[in-house]
């Protein structure tokens, strides 16, 4: 396809009409991998003949073809460009990435970075030779912008591979500090001008992100660095030009070159300007950032933040920073002796205001009380807040320098409180109040700790933040529920205080404002975590369950979930009655915030994160009622559709909780349903396509619909789930790329095969036995070495004379044995076993070798015979050691905690620590919890690992 008939089918690509715009994208990926198409798009993009839009949506099928095909993921798949055309491309965007607007040129940027990353410095040598000569010519903001791309490339990168950020450095920086220099210098700089400037900052930002190269050590070259970031940081912002419009500014040009300039001298001064660093040459060039430099950027920044004490403006980012530094700063003796002259100044007239309410949030507010909220939880916009640094500072400075400054700063707080109180309605100082609450919030840790503070905190909640529960200013009500909930814990000397603070947060719930609703949700997490005698929520449980879903069907954070799990966790069974509408609540908000998600295409949309919560909270629900089969029944229909969706990949954030609640479903249901057993086929597709790092989470599902399906799992031939099974587990154990800690959980399932369908699964024998004496040749963990070993003991229990017969069959039976005995032998230096050592290895290993003691002795050798003999006999002592240390090592927990359950820090059961337990064997641990709930259930071999997943651990012998 020629250029004209190229720029025809894109005009149809933005036809109004669908059947022409259907046409022509299926004309563009019919015509995409031929030769040449790729230039001619290029060609269209840069040609300022044609129409814009057609440039645009040229560069946008330009950017995706380059994204998917310049360098494909596997390294076996075809080329599918031309290498003619890659090499024309790279020759020509170049030159044009710069001539053509700035919509079309982040497109090409973006191609760029993708090229960049493939190909330097192997199949573009020629690409620094390219930005060392315009650097040098008229081509320098080009020259800028690509450097700045390539230099991005080794941002993150580690030691060994930021190796080419020396020879980038060494070629162009010379150059670089010139046009700096020059720049500078301009006395009336246009905006242009702190382009160019943006992008030398944020090339030296990539360059020293984590490593400062070695050309900057040197203190010369440092130094003529440095005098030019500081006299960037000295110069005042032009004030012609600056826009009007708030955000607008803040990303004005002059602005940016503010903010990445202090971003860069505090990267160094936190990264590379502590005197505590090791290495030899980083603690040489600390002590001269400290005693050359450190001290001049504090008082720089002193004068910036004075800006705001005269009601000037300073973008958020760039206080945020500042204040930043200034923490870091406090715990340096010498900068803090710097700090001190300026403290109070800088601490009641900058930064206690910081803290206040202001206009912007009070327009806020008003305007859109859902983005209020949105901001006031999301943790990215603490990182650019100056509020949050702010507090951080007051934080840091009574933590570190606390005797010279707390005492100060909580007079300070008091004379607020005061003047408040004197003062009549209609002129008390409502936001300064805001301001001491969120102080004294923030300093709750530090208050709880120190007297005389501590004493009088029930005094001071009572006088000073209660009595706002019933202010007629909204941000205050909001205020006074947040500060509780820091204090909840506080052990009031009189009941009565508490209980008016709980039911004041309860009040708070059907506030007007939604701003105050939310932040009493919040603070009744700490209020129910705080209680100690449940009777004082019990009663308006209902009401407050109603109140928290009327308020997650108007917003998606994922705090009103954690609160919600924490009312589930602390009332357990007792939420049986409310379990079926919880589900169907979390349910529905789950969807909402999918669909928020989706939306807004965003990974970190709070939308995203409280759906993840809701699938928690279900979780925990399950938990809390898995005593009580029949309601697994009746949510199963709200939970069925989120757990048919969410196997598939549009689930793989939330694929995790899926399979929790998949596990849940199958252990506790009275029966596993024929929908139920629609999801196993999604689990497998999963696992086979995307899903291998969730193995170990979905051999729980599998495992129980094995062992509490078996009927169900032999049975059907529709779906037939013995060869699916085989067909998964023999292709992950046959896989060699796949690293021997992959593949642990398929030993697992055909454990779960033999010990629940015994002398029904005879034709699977041979196969299994088969893949697992291959991955064994091939093994070198012993952790996996032990779990193939017990694929094999089982087998024996499953059917001696037949895995013998096998084992024969193959020759390796003297092999296999030798192999058994010698890691059941194995000793650690302490003289504790080394393999086999949870209670379920000697169990699996003892029926193993017990069932060949039944077999005829013409089917065994005596001396073979003894051999098993001595190995039986030595497991069944250490196995009865081990449970009876178990039984008495429970019985100490039960003394010791009153629910008679066991943490989840709580590593492993007692009987193998006895046995010598190490750190990869941290998540073999058996919590007490799952093992009382399933033997009330009757299925004792279940257990819920360190991560609380299900999974089973003993046979059903």
């Amino acid at each position: 396809m020629d250029v004209p008939s190229l720029v025809v089918v894109l005009q149809a690509a933005l036809s109004p009409n669908p059947a022409e715009r259907k046409a022509a994208e299926e004309s563009l990926i019919k015509f995409q991998y031929t030769p040449q198409h790729l230039v001619r798009l290029l060609q269209i993009v840069i040609d300022d003949n044609c129409p814009m839009a057609v440039r645009q949506v040229a560069s946008i099928q330009f950017k995706n073809f380059i994204a998917k095909n310049w360098a494909p993921l596997d390294p076996n798949e075809p080329q599918k460009i031309l290498q003619s055309d890659k090499d024309m491309v790279r020759d020509h965007i170049l030159v044009f990435i710069i001539q053509v607007p700035p919509l079309l040129r982040v497109q090409l940027g973006e191609c760029l970075k993708t090229i960049i990353h493939a190909d330097y410095p192997e199949q573009w040598p020629r690409l620094l030779d390219w930005v060392k000569h315009n650097l040098q010519g008229q081509q320098v903001y080009g020259a800028l912008f690509v450097l700045q791309i390539l230099a991005r490339k080794y941002e993150f990168k580690s030691e060994e591979e930021r190796t080419p950020v020396q020879h980038i450095v060494q070629e162009t920086f010379p150059h670089l500090l010139n046009i700096f220099s020059r720049l500078v210098q301009i006395e009336k700089p246009a905006v242009e001008v702190a382009d160019l400037i943006k992008l030398i900052c944020k090339i030296f930002w990539s360059s020293i992100y984590l490593e400062i190269p070695k050309q900057l050590l040197d203190p010369n070259a440092f130094n003529a660095w440095m005098m030019l970031f500081l006299n960037v940081l000295e110069r005042s912002v032009p004030l012609e030009g600056q826009p009007l419009d708030p955000e607008l500014r803040k990303s004005w040009g002059w602005w940016k070159v503010k903010k990445w300039t202090v971003h860069i001298l505090n990267r160094l001064y936190t990264r590379f300007g502590d005197l505590k660093l090791r290495n030899p040459e980083n603690r040489a060039f600390a002590q001269m950032f400290q005693k050359n430099y450190a001290g001049k950027i504090l008082e720089c920044h002193l004068n910036l933040l004075g800006v705001i004490r005269v009601g000037g403006y300073l973008p958020d980012r760039v206080t945020n920073l500042i204040l930043q530094y200034l923490s870091n700063s406090i715990s340096k003796n010498s900068m803090y002796t710097l700090l001190q002259p300026q403290l109070d100044v800088l601490l009641f007239e900058i930064v206690f205001p910081l803290m206040c309410f202001n206009d912007n949030d009070q327009k806020l507010w008003e305007e859109d009380p859902h983005e209020y909220v949105r901001k006031g939880y999301d943790i990215i916009e603490d990182l650019y807040s100056p509020r949050t640094a702010s507090m951080d500072f007051v934080s840091e400075l009574v933590r570190k320098r606390g005797k010279e400054n707390l005492q100060k700063f909580i007079q300070f707080i008091v004379e607020i409180f005061k003047r408040y109180d004197e003062a009549p309605l209609e002129y008390k100082p409502y936001r300064q109040k805001d301001g001491a609450l969120l102080a004294v919030g923030a300093l709750c840790d530090k208050l709880k700790q120190t007297e005389p503070y501590k004493s009088e905190l029930e005094h001071m909640l009572m006088q000073h933040v209660f009595p706002e529960f019933r202010s007629p200013v909204g941000h205050l009500r909001a205020k006074a529920a947040w500060v509780a909930g820091q204090y909840a814990h506080v052990n009031f000397s009189d009941k009565n205080h508490f209980l008016q603070a709980l039911h004041s947060v309860v009040s708070g719930l059907r506030d007007p404002e939604l701003p105050v609703r939310v932040d009493s949700v919040f603070a009744l997490r700490s209020f129910v975590e705080a209680c100690k005698d449940l009777n004082d929520i019990r009663s308006i449980l209902p009401q407050l369950l109603d109140e928290i879903f009327k308020l997650m069907n108007e917003v998606e954070n994922e705090d009103l979930v954690f609160t919600l799990e924490t009312i589930v966790d602390k009332f357990g069974e007792e939420m049986a009655p409310y379990a079926l509408g919880l589900c169907q609540n979390l349910a529905a908000a789950f969807w909402r915030c999918m669909n928020t998600a989706e939306a807004d295409d965003e990974a970190d949309d709070p939308g995203a994160l409280a759906a993840v919560g809701c699938l928690r909270a279900i979780s925990t629900i399950l938990e809390s009622v898995s005593r009580l089969p029949h309601l697994f029944v009746q949510v199963e229909p709200t939970l069925l559709p989120i757990m048919q969706r969410m196997l598939t990949t549009d689930g793989q954030e939330v694929f995790e909780e899926v399979l929790e609640i998949v596990s849940y479903m199958t252990f506790f249901s009275p029966t596993i349903s024929l929908e139920m057993w629609s999801l196993w086929p999604l689990m497998i597709e999963a696992l086979a396509d995307w899903a291998i790092d969730f193995f170990p989470n979905i051999l729980v599902p599998l495992d129980n619909y094995i062992s509490r399906g078996t009927a169900h799992f032999l049975a059907c031939k529709e779906t037939d789930y013995q060869q699916s099974l085989w067909n998964m587990i023999s292709s992950i154990m046959a896989d060699k790329n796949l690293e021997d800690n992959d593949i642990e959980p398929a030993p697992k399932l055909i454990e779960v095969v033999f010990q629940n369908c015994r002398g029904q699964v005879d034709h699977w024998v041979e196969p299994y036995l088969r893949i697992t004496l291959d991955r064994l040749n091939r093994t070198e963990k012993p952790r996996l070495k032990c779990l193939l070993v017990q694929v094999i003991a089982n087998a024996v229990y499953y059917n001696a004379a037949l895995t013998l017969s096998i084992l024969n069959k193959f020759s390796v039976t003297t092999e296999v044995f030798n192999l058994w005995f010698q890691l059941l032998q194995q000793v650690r230096k302490s003289g504790l076993r080394a393999n086999f050592k949870r209670e379920h290895d000697k169990k699996v290993c003892c029926l193993g070798l017990t069932s060949l003691l039944a077999l005829p002795v013409d089917q065994i050798g005596g001396e073979a015979l003894g051999r098993v003999f001595r190995a039986a006999l030595d497991l069944l002592v250490a196995y009865k050691d081990q449970v009876a240390e178990a039984a008495k090592e429970e019985e100490a927990e039960d003394d010791d905690d009153m629910d008679g359950f066991q943490t989840d820090d709580d590593e492993d059961d007692g009987s193998d620590k006895e046995m010598g337990v190490d750190a990869e064997d941290e998540d073999e641990a058996d919590s007490m919890r799952l093992q009382k709930l399933a033997a009330q259930m009757g299925m004792s071999s279940y257990r819920m690992d360190k991560d609380g997943r299900l999974s089973n651990v003993g046979t059903n012998d």
